[in-house]
């Protein structure tokens, strides 16, 4: 495959968002309210009990073993049957369940028929079948473990079913050697056409599947005599020439042969034909064949080399009553781009293509760009562990989306992908609210003709955000640094005497292993140089007396007019 630009034919699928240069994730949740509303108890839920630390412990390990059974049962039943070894060997070294995730997302997209449409008809028809075959093959076991379900699950409804639920007598076709003889119960399918399958084998594919223990149990066999209830009895059951005297029945079982059918007048061949059935065999236990080759390049390119890791963090940031800005940010470590060496200049360059579509498959916006990353050549190896950062604004409506991403190292030979739902939230005019919290590792005023524009830019500030790893790190910073807090708060009302809002402001540091607050400063609207119904919070703090360890902020706005509360958090480490 060549490397360049990101071509529309290839990446489809996908969306974008822009790449500029930095560092580390950071893990933003934000948590409901905690001051009481007026008249309400503060008084403990008489049937709450605090866990202890041994508790907590065996409560993570049972969520996470919860979590490890849901990826296994996917592995080896949800797609036991579809998805191909160099899937599976690929599935099996993804280290985190964020990677996890993507890839079960692209398992199913590479086989979607409408990638451009929400529905999904192969996931959905594949569940069905799995369904179907539960209900209808069950012997013992679910059916989708059944030969019958598996074949029914790779292939769908066979186009002619011939079944025989009770066996017993069976005239035999010349090509099996005629004569009759008493059955098993057996079923044969026939399909006119099989993907996937070599050459002549494709079409007019017989299948058939004999329930020798009479338990409903029907297991597909290559040998047609197997479903013969009398073909180890002497004397019965015979062929057409075993009758007439042109063989005898212990013939059958001469040699090393898949099948005892015995010879007759259209069956000479039978060695030959017996190593096709084998053959048939064989495919058939392979996974069926991906049919949509644009999207497959995609894939096996990320299965069959190790996947470029980057990582995606996307904020909101009111920008009027219908409109948010959605600022996207992508983490890609230097060493993880392949860099060539020209006139003293290492140059690694990314190829980025995007797209964003709403709940009914429209396209809302695509991107593609080109981003380069130069170092001096004799620097390199000491930036390695350093970041390249890129960032992108989408104004978008409230409302849930679709966001697509892949990068792709052009002078290297791997690629990643992302593929997230996100929920662009409606900011309500008498709702107290605030945008995202944004830690970052610079802030500063732009100038004024740089305003609202540039990377990293919002509004009068250029915030660059410090991310976390895709294993839920969160934002990294040492000890010498200056973390960053950047927020801003909707919906604060107006007080009728003053029409200035009335709140105060309080910032919280607590030492997440100690539960220790290390940090407590507070502020109110009327000490802000502007306050209105929106206002811009902006805080920097020196981490010189911070001990090595994992820190939440909690900004806390309590609005005294209106007595709504918010205190959205950001986690963030020190070493």
């Amino acid at each position: 495959m060549k490397y360049g630009r990101l071509t529309r034919t290839v990446f489809s699928a996908f969306l974008f968002a822009s790449l500029s240069l930095g560092t580390s994730a950071i893990a933003q949740t934000q948590d409901p309210a905690k001051t009481p509303a007026p008249g309400q108890s503060q008084e403990q839920d008489p049937l709450h009990r605090d866990l202890t630390d041994k508790q907590k412990k065996e409560q993570q390990k049972a969520v996470k073993q919860e979590v490890g059974k849901t990826y296994k049962k996917w592995l080896d039943e949800d797609v036991r049957y579809i998805i191909s070894d160099q899937e599976r060997e690929a599935f099996k070294r993804l280290s985190n369940d964020e990677e996890r995730d993507a890839f079960i997302e692209q398992f199913w997209l590479r086989r979607d028929p409408t990638p451009d449409t929400l529905e999904n008809e192969f996931k959905e028809d594949h569940y069905r079948r799995i369904a179907y075959a539960n209900e209808h093959f069950a012997a013992g076991k679910p059916g989708w473990k059944t030969d019958r379900g598996e074949m029914y699950i790779k292939f769908g409804p066979p186009d002619q079913i011939d079944a025989h639920p009770s066996g017993g007598m069976y005239e035999r076709p010349m090509e099996e050697g005629g004569g009759s003889t008493s059955t098993y119960p057996f079923e044969t399918w026939r399909y006119r056409y099989l993907e996937g399958l070599s050459g002549s084998q494709k079409q007019e594919v017989e299948i058939e599947f004999v329930d020798t223990c009479m338990c409903n149990d029907y297991h597909m066999t290559m040998d047609r005599s197997e479903k013969d209830a009398l073909l180890n009895v002497p004397g019965a059951g015979l062929t057409m020439y075993e009758q007439m005297g042109m063989a005898s029945k212990a013939d059958r079982f001469a040699g090393a042969t898949i099948e005892h059918l015995g010879t007759g007048p259209t069956n000479q061949n039978l060695q030959t034909k017996q190593f096709d059935r084998l053959e048939l065999y064989t495919n058939l236990q392979r996974p069926p064949a991906v049919k949509f080759k644009d999207l497959e390049e995609v894939v096996s390119h990320k299965v069959t080399f190790n996947l470029l890791p980057f990582e995606v963090q996307t904020d909101f940031v009111k920008v009027t009553s219908d409109t948010v800005l959605v600022p996207v940010t992508l983490q890609i470590k230097n060493r993880d781009i392949t860099f060539l060496t020209k006139d003293g200049v290492s140059r690694g360059t990314v190829n980025i293509f995007g797209r964003v579509t709403n709940m009914t498959g429209r396209i809302i916006q695509t991107f593609e760009d080109t981003v380069q990353v130069d170092q001096p050549a004799d620097l390199l190896a000491k930036t390695l562990d350093s970041n390249a950062l890129y960032w992108k604004a989408l104004p978008l409506k409230p409302g849930p989306y679709r966001m697509d991403l892949v990068l792709k190292d052009v002078n290297g030979d791997r690629m990643g992908t992302w593929t997230r739902s996100i929920r662009v939230p409606e900011y309500s005019e008498d709702k107290l609210a605030s945008s995202s919290l944004i830690v970052a590792d610079q802030m500063e005023k732009v100038a004024t003709k740089s305003v609202g524009t540039g990377n990293f830019v919002i509004g009068t500030t250029k915030i660059r955000p410090r991310m976390g790893t895709a294993n839920g790190q969160p934002a990294l910073f040492k000890r010498g640094q200056k973390a960053s807090f950047w927020m801003q708060v909707y919906g604060l009302s107006m007080d009728e005497q003053t029409k200035k809002p009335s709140a105060n402001i309080e910032y919280e540091i607590k030492n997440i292993a100690s539960q220790k607050q290390v940090v407590l400063l507070t502020e109110n609207t009327g000490q802000l140089a502007t306050a209105g119904e929106q206002i811009t919070l902006e805080k920097s703090l020196p981490l010189a007396g911070l001990e090595p360890g994992i820190y939440q902020i909690t900004i806390k706005v309590n609005d005294n007019v209106s007595k709504q509360a918010i205190s959205p958090t950001a986690k963030f480490s020190v070493e």
